[in-house]
């Protein structure tokens, strides 16, 4: 009895997802094969071609599911932006956390829009293969997708002729990972999405234009670095600029304190952290360089945090144990829902898979949350006054 009414609650969330998508799509014809796309994309098929997909929708062809991702008429950025409301309302709380992060499609061939041999986080070396970069909402009530960008590397925009065969548009410029980022953490914050905390690795950390708008913005961070990133410190009284490798070795034993970030897939994720007040003259709230070392083997990891109003070491280590939803989000979209499973070459083809991808992975998140009891959250930073 428990199951039939589970199951008849996930078909009627299912079909309410599929009624806001088809808000966005004029065609009625077009409007029922999302549905179906839908359906079909949160069952658990192991693969997604043209084919599967249409045959486990009950179509002769892949002809019309190919046409609804490549050049059916509706549109992507409303869905994108219904997406990201979906997403706030489902697993709302206020301890929310928006986490950036990249992750390789590995490609055969040259045609796919910002393919090339470049490195792959996913795969840990240089593949040919295709960069998306994301942006994750998550809480204590659980976490998914709310935008997504294409990276496309400088070799793509400077070939002009490449563009335009993989449909990308001439105004379409080149952006780096943290410019898509910000993009797309603007879109958030313009939609009134104010979380308590932004994530993300060095590849967002070391970009210090990225922390200085966020800094603008009054909005709290905590952000991976590099070990030779420079940043100002006090050292014997007096602001210095240092490696914060060497900060960290420079720290006396005494400095270093013992916390959980949190639990992993083994167990409590225990490591010895340093917090290190940063040399900020003049500037408002709380800046400091965050350490985390191994116990055993004592490599290290170092971080950038700012927040309006000053927090403790423990809730820094908390947050740092936060960023890992985003990897479980690749990991669980990519297993079940078939992120990386598309056959599009196209530049809007990519956005509009993804985007439909993203929200059936956002609507078995959704349908999880309900089904978990509510958590107690981390306590929210309050924002500066303006």
């Amino acid at each position: 009895m428990r199951e039939q009414r589970l199951a008849a609650a996930w078909a009627r969330e299912l079909e309410a997802v599929a009624a806001r998508i088809g808000a966005f799509v004029p065609r009625p014809e077009s409007r029922d094969r999302l549905g179906r796309f839908m359906r079909v994309t949160v069952a658990g098929e192991t693969r997604r071609n043209g084919w599967q997909l249409a045959e486990a929708a009950a179509e002769a062809t892949p002809h019309g599911m190919q046409r609804l991702v490549a050049s059916a008429a509706w549109d992507v950025d409303g869905v994108r932006d219904d997406l990201r409301a979906y997403v706030v309302h489902a697993l709302g709380a206020k301890d929310s956390v928006l986490i950036v992060d990249e992750t390789g499609f590995l490609k055969k061939g040259t045609k796919s829009a910002g393919v090339q041999r470049q490195y792959s986080g996913t795969a840990g070396r240089i593949e040919n293969c295709q960069i998306g970069v994301f942006l994750a909402y998550a809480t204590a009530r659980g976490h998914a997708f709310v935008d997504r960008e294409l990276y496309l590397p400088e070799s793509w925009i400077a070939d002009r002729r490449r563009c335009r065969e993989a449909g990308i548009p001439d105004a379409v410029a080149f952006h780096t990972k943290p410019q898509l980022a910000q993009g797309m953490l603007a879109r958030a914050f313009a939609a009134d999405l104010r979380p308590t905390w932004i994530l993300g690795d060095a590849v967002y950390g070391n970009d210090r234009a990225l922390r200085l708008w966020l800094e603008g913005q009054g909005q709290a961070f905590l952000l991976a670095i590099r070990s030779d990133e420079r940043l100002w410190v006090w050292w014997h009284g007096a602001p210095r600029q240092m490696k914060v490798g060497a900060v960290a070795d420079a720290r006396p034993a005494a400095a270093w304190a013992r916390r959980s970030a949190g639990a992993g897939s083994k167990g409590a994720r225990t490591y010895d952290w340093a917090l290190v007040p940063l040399a900020r003259v003049g500037a408002d709230g709380q800046h400091a360089l965050l350490v985390r070392q191994h116990l055993l083997t004592g490599d290290r990891a170092y971080y950038v945090a700012f927040t309006p109003r000053r927090v403790t070491l423990n809730t820094l280590v908390q947050v740092a144990g936060r960023r890992w939803a985003i990897e479980q989000g690749f990991e669980t979209s990519k297993q079940e829902i078939g992120l990386d499973q598309y056959e599009v070459r196209t530049y809007a083809a990519w956005y509009r898979f993804m985007t439909l991808t993203l929200y059936a992975h956002a609507f078995l998140a959704a349908m999880r949350a309900r089904q978990t009891p509510r958590k107690k959250g981390l306590r929210p930073v309050r924002r500066a006054s303006s």
